[in-house]
């Protein structure tokens, strides 16, 4: 009996928060998404915990900013501690930047929250179709899509998808990556390591300062859930016997901690760290932990995943709705891959640092060392501080006209249009992933300001292109017909720390950032349609 073939504009092989996230884009867009996960339902672990402020935004344009911030910790709990176990005092600690308290360059804060919690609000967002226990067995790319093999475990049975792309959000085991012949690029596997999921109840007076993690010798801890629960990792013990998480754990919470751990879920894990060799392969493209395992520490390796599919999925939209040619998808790996090693170098590095900094407080506790002096820890702050790699990042290539002219003053920081205030003075060149400069420079996230009491440009973006400029009558001809275009006035009080002149506009893309910029007068429908031309690589006919 010959094997049925289901159609889909876009197939998504893996439904962790990248692939939840880019069918929510997906479906907004308009586009026809199947997304298929091996597993029989989304994970049960806690996995990544910090959604940062760039992916607040992406969410807070999807409805969803509201609804995971109220599910997730308070502010205070965006901190790291290094103690010698959980209830000892601080040795040196950080705050997570964007996270712990809200930043002016953002309508939103990032929270602390588990992944358990995220998914389930990810997968909310949208109707497209979710197959659960299906397992992508073959790839086949053929002129006008890509068939791909599934086989469902629940039925036994194998099935087919016509996709006209592939989108392989499938872990950094990806089996998209490994049927594609895809390699990899970085350290690779920097150790085998364990998550224990388990219960303490302490009482209020032992209850430790709030944290989001708190790394000691003896591994690292964090809370789960506003309501309760935690987990440790470590590094899985190299020992021929079986380990006994219970003491592991309660070794980490120490004798301060008055309770004995209640064990419930115990996952092993490889902290792999490596780039994918290509992010595209014809119709099928790499994003999340199949384009790049990033070491988990610091929260980067999600919240880098989702930024993709937000480049990305807007991009598949123009080709599939026939605005954009396939050519503009070629952006997203010029635009993608300088980000993901980047975030990877950051991370690595200060992951051996984290590591290195808990061995030697373990040598000095088994030594009997004194370690009542402060840990010195010059990276920390370097690498909490991150607003610089999660909303500096610059994207160049064909989807970005660049002005050519010098840098404009960095923007107010997105003070309200009522608020009275004057602009902060302009802060000191950023260090490279540190500190953030707002600028409206083409290639750049457009900053955030406030368009009205409580709308944000960051509000102004979605399903289109955007043009900002102080007078936007009569701005929107022919373009609009082809393109999906809007226009939003610009503040007078915001044109200068743009860049612009009287008539100066911006055109910003669906994902945010600025594609082109005419700092003299707004363009013309001519002129627009020439940059929209050489944005999607398309024309109307």
């Amino acid at each position: 009996m010959p094997v049925a073939i289901t159609e889909a504009e876009v197939l998504i092989v893996g439904g962790g928060p990248v692939g939840l996230t880019a069918r929510a884009l997906l479906e907004r867009w308009g586009v026809r998404a199947l997304l298929v996960e091996k597993h029989g339902e989304l994970s049960p672990f806690p996995r990544s915990r910090l959604v940062n402020v760039r992916s607040m935004e992406i969410f807070r344009g999807l409805g969803l900013a509201a609804g995971i911030t109220a599910n997730a910790f308070a502010p205070e709990y965006g901190r790291v501690r290094f103690r010698g176990t959980l209830h000892d005092r601080d040795y040196a600690t950080a705050a997570m930047v964007g996270v712990n308290a809200p930043v002016p360059e953002s309508p939103v804060i990032g929270v602390v929250t588990s992944q358990d919690r995220l998914e389930p609000a990810l997968l909310g967002a949208a109707d497209a179709p979710v197959r659960f226990g299906v397992e992508l067995i073959g790839l086949a790319e053929e002129a006008d899509g890509v068939v791909a093999r599934l086989f469902d475990r629940g039925r036994g049975e194998e099935t087919r998808v016509h996709a006209r792309y592939v989108l392989a959000a499938d872990g950094a085991n990806s089996t998209v990556r490994g049927l594609l012949g895809i390699g990899t690029a970085g350290p690779g596997a920097l150790g085998d390591f364990t998550t224990v999921v388990f219960d303490a109840d302490f009482d209020r007076s032992r209850a430790p300062e709030p944290a989001g993690v708190y790394f000691t010798p003896y591994g690292s801890i964090g809370p789960l859930y506003p309501e309760g629960g935690w987990a440790w990792f470590g590094p899985t013990p190299d020992s021929p016997s079986p380990a006994d998480w219970t003491d592991l754990v309660s070794r980490a919470l120490g004798p301060g901690a008055g309770v004995r751990p209640d064990v419930l879920r115990v996952q092993h894990w490889v902290m792999n760290a490596f780039v994918a060799e290509r992010l595209r392969h014809g119709r099928t493209l790499l994003a999340g932990d199949a384009a790049h395992a990033v070491p988990p520490i610091g929260g980067l390796g999600m919240n880098t995943g989702i930024a993709d599919v937000h480049n990305l999925c807007w991009k598949l939209a123009g080709v599939v709705h026939g605005w954009a040619t396939p050519g503009l998808l070629e952006t997203y790996r010029t635009e993608r891959e300088p980000v993901a090693h980047l975030t990877l170098g950051q991370a690595v590095a200060n992951s051996r640092l984290l590591m290195d900094v808990q061995n030697r407080l373990r040598e000095q506790l088994q030594t009997g060392e004194a370690t009542s002096g402060p840990v010195e820890l010059p990276w920390s702050e370097r690498y909490f501080a991150q607003l610089g790699l999660v909303l500096g990042v610059t994207y160049r290539s064909a989807a970005v006209l660049t002005d050519g002219d010098a840098p404009p003053p960095p923007p107010d920081h997105g003070t309200r249009p009522s608020d009275g205030v004057a602009p902060p003075e302009p802060p000191e060149p950023p260090g490279e992933g540190t500190d953030y400069v707002p600028t409206a420079e083409p290639g750049h996230r457009m900053p955030h300001l406030w368009l009205s009491r409580d709308r944000s440009t960051i509000d102004a973006f979605g399903e289109w292109f955007t043009l900002l400029t102080r007078d936007p009558a009569d701005r929107l001809g022919p373009a609009a017909g082809f393109w999906p275009l809007r226009i939003e006035t610009l503040r007078d009080e915001h044109l200068g720390l743009c860049g612009l002149r009287p008539h100066g506009a911006l055109l910003v893309r669906p994902d945010g950032h600025i594609a082109a910029r005419w700092r003299d007068r707004a363009p013309s429908d001519s002129t627009l349609r020439r940059a929209l031309t050489a944005i999607t690589r398309s024309a109307p006919s």
